[in-house]
This record gives structure tokens, sequence and C-alpha cells, in this order.
């Protein structure tokens, strides 16, 4: 008998697969991606009443949300992106999903440090085989004139999930208790595993890339993908401008809750509403943006791709810091949500670059690698950094500490525009172009 877990025999191939049931399959991807960001960043929204109730600092809730959740995200992403590539892609997120969401309702039962950093630990554990496949079906599903916008769509998931584990963890929180947060966000995720098993199945791989008659070749191993990665700069200098990016965008996401209850004098339930609102905004609206002007300018300039978000990081900057010294709510929403959307404009131009730095049958594990690296750095460091530097700064600047420790990590934003511009400069020399 033949395991759930092999490669099935493949469906058509994307082309041959009606318009419909592709956004419907794409819709599913975004559902697990927005599950996938709402229990990674629900600690954001619910650390000030943890921290409150167990005792913490704000450099042990840094850990938690960073190096408890990052040390497998990212190192066991890349043998399940192994995997992937080798067996069914939608029995991989599956099984991914049900855990994670698991783990995450174990959280609620946390009764100090150690026991909800290990019920972290086993989130990212889960969430390993959430992402690098999904990268892998949609572009087997999209043919490449649209794969920038298709993954920018996927990325979607990002703002709605990371703005529902705000608004219904911080509701929840305030209402009930966090615990409770915890155990209905979890559940949610849990009850979507088997429909998404349903709706996603795995389409040919490369199948919109090469041609008809072509054979597509064998699975390739770790070793052979970073062969074809290693010696290309433009892959280092994506992830590592994507890292830089992640650092700053993790480090924000997780502690402005904090700088709008301790510095703008707000509820658990108004920074709920405040941010939550913000981050969905904004967010669909930068990845949107980002991923139609690379699609647009892309096909004719490669670099197009890094230096759409290298230019957007620029911009955000003297807007992070109007924003957070407005005297009014309201203009303060507005001007979070300007650099809200400029900073993840990368999401779709970055994973799309990505796709074709390699052959389509290296895909899912040239994402984990990236990923390995992005999110290694970006949630190990963003998370922590941003809490130690608040505790550090507190006897300079009391309750307004978090405000400059936010000031000194906005600097990542900068220096992934240099590198992400360093990419836009060789991205046309590494580019693989599929056969057509």
């Amino acid at each position: 008998m033949a395991s759930p877990f092999a490669a099935p025999s493949p469906t058509p191939p994307a082309t041959a697969t009606p318009s419909r049931s592709r956004y419907l399959v794409l819709a599913m991807l975004i559902a697990a991606y927005a599950c996938n960001l709402l229990d990674r960043q629900i600690l954001g929204i619910l650390k000030e009443p943890i921290k409150r109730d167990l005792g913490l600092t704000d450099t042990q809730l840094g850990l938690m949300g960073g190096l408890a959740f990052g040390m497998l995200y990212s190192t066991v992403a890349v043998p399940v992106a192994w995997l992937a590539d080798r067996m069914s892609r939608s029995w991989i997120m599956t099984v991914a999903l049900a855990l994670w969401s698991a783990f995450t309702m174990l959280c609620g039962a946390a009764s100090g440090f150690w026991s909800l950093f290990l019920a972290r630990v086993g989130v990212g554990l889960g969430e390993a085989g959430g992402v690098a496949p999904a990268y892998s079906l949609v572009s087997d599903y999209f043919p490449r004139e649209q794969r920038a916008r298709a993954l920018a769509a996927y990325s979607f998931g990002v703002p709605v999930g990371s703005a529902m584990g705000i608004l219904f963890g911080g509701l929840i929180a305030a209402a009930v208790s966090w615990r409770v947060a915890f155990v209905v966000v979890g559940g949610a995720g849990v009850l979507l595993a088997p429909l998404f098993k349903l709706v996603v199945r795995d389409p040919v791989r490369g199948g919109l890339d090469a041609r008809a008659d072509t054979t597509a070749p064998p699975p390739a191993g770790v070793r052979d993908v970073l062969r074809v990665v290693g010696p290309k700069p433009t892959f280092w200098l994506l992830a590592l401008g994507a890292t830089s990016a992640s650092i700053c965008g993790y480090g924000l996401a997780f502690w402005l809750p904090s700088f709008f209850m301790r510095s703008m004098g707000m509820s658990l339930a108004g920074t709920s509403w405040f941010y939550g609102s913000i981050t969905l905004v904004g967010g669909m609206a930068g990845i949107w943006l980002g991923g139609a002007l690379s699609d647009r300018f892309g096909g004719t300039n490669k670099a197009a791709y890094p230096l759409t978000p290298a230019v957007c990081f620029v911009l955000s900057l003297p807007c992070f810091y109007a924003a957070m010294n407005s005297r009014s709510p309201v203009w303060a929403w507005v001007l979070f949500v300007v650099p809200q959307a400029l900073t993840l404009s990368w999401f779709g131009p970055i994973v799309s670059a990505i796709q074709h730095l390699v052959p389509a049958h290296m895909r899912s594990t040239a994402n984990a690698l990236y990923l390995l690296v992005n999110s290694l750095l970006g949630t190990g460091v963003g998370y922590w950094i941003f809490g130690f530097l608040s505790d550090r700064l507190a006897p300079t600047y009391g309750a307004e500490s978090m405000r400059y420790a936010l000031y000194y990590g906005l600097g990542f934003y900068p220096l992934a525009a240099l590198l992400l511009y360093g990419a836009s400069r060789r991205i046309g020399r590494d580019w693989v172009e599929v056969p057509g």
C-alpha cells in the first residue's frame, strides 16, 4: 500500500487547470499562511499580560518570540523542503499546520518562562513545513508573468494573519484571558488542516516552465542546490537584504504593541484595533504594490525585483519617525499605514527572484536555504534585539525605553536597501532562463 506522503501522480499542469480551481488553491494557501502568522505573532499582543502574570523581562519575551521559535523553524525547514521536492507537498503542509496549531494551544497552559519557551519551540517546529513547499506550489500553479503577483497574493497571509492575531488575540485576552486566546487561535488551525488537504493538490513540478515534451529532472539534494546558488552573489545579497528587513519588521511587529501601550497610553483592546487595522490595510497594500510593480517592470529589467523594495525601505524611515512622534491618534494611524505598506513590499519581488535563480526542481530546497538565513537571523535577532535594547535603555529613558529601542532598530532598513541595491547589479547574470 502506497504511503500517503509519497508524491502523488501529478495533476494536469496549471495551464490546464481552470482558473477558478487555481485561485481556490491559492486562497487555501493564503489561509494556511495566515494561520502561520497568526500563531507566530499572537505573542506580540499578549506579551504585556503574560509579562505581568509570569514575571518576565523584555529580554525573556524577546527570546521566546525569536530564539525559541526560530532555532527549529529555520533549521528544520531545510530537510522538510528536501522532502517537499520528493514527496507530497500538500501532505507535508497539512501535517505542519496541525502540528504548529496544536503547540499554539499548548502555549495557553504555560506556567513560567521555560514551559512557554518549549511550547514556542514546538510552534517553530511545525511552521518549518509551512512556507517553502507553498512557494513551490504557487510557482507550479502560476506562469512566470503572473508569479510575482501570485506570490505577493500568497504573502497576504502575513498581514491578514498578523492582524487577526493582534485583533482576536488582544480582544480575547482583554475579555477573558491570554491563555484562552492561545487555545482559540490554535484550535482554528487544527480545524483548518483537513479542509486544506481536501483542496490543495500537487501539480506537475515545473509544468509551467518546461516544454511539454521535456522530462522533469530528478529532485536535487541540498548539496546540489548549494552548488547552484552558492557561487551566485545575488542569492546571498537577496537573502541578507531580506534578513535585515525581517530583523526590523519582526521586531517592530512584536514590540510596537508595547510602544502603543507604554508610550501612547492605549489599552490592550485599543491597541488590538489600532495596530490590527494598520497591519491589515498597510500590509495588504504594500505586498500587492511590490508584486505588481515587479511584474510590471521585471519583464524588461530584472533589477526591478530587488530595487522596488530597496527604494521603499528608504522612504519608510521618515514616515516611521513622524508616526511615532504624532500627538494625534488619527494622524498616527495614517502615518503608520504608509511605512507598514512600504516595508512589506519586498515579499513578492524577493521570493519571486529567488525562484528564478535555480531550475524548477530545486525550488523548494532553494526556498528553504533562503528561509534558513532569513528566519534564523530575522526572527532570532529581530524579536530579541528590541527587547534587549529596551532593558538596557530603561535606566536612562524609563518608560520611554521602548521608543528609543525602536529608533535604533530602524537602522536595519537602510542596511537592507544597500544589500538589495547590490543584488540589483548582479541579478541579470545569475538569473536562470527556463526553456521555452
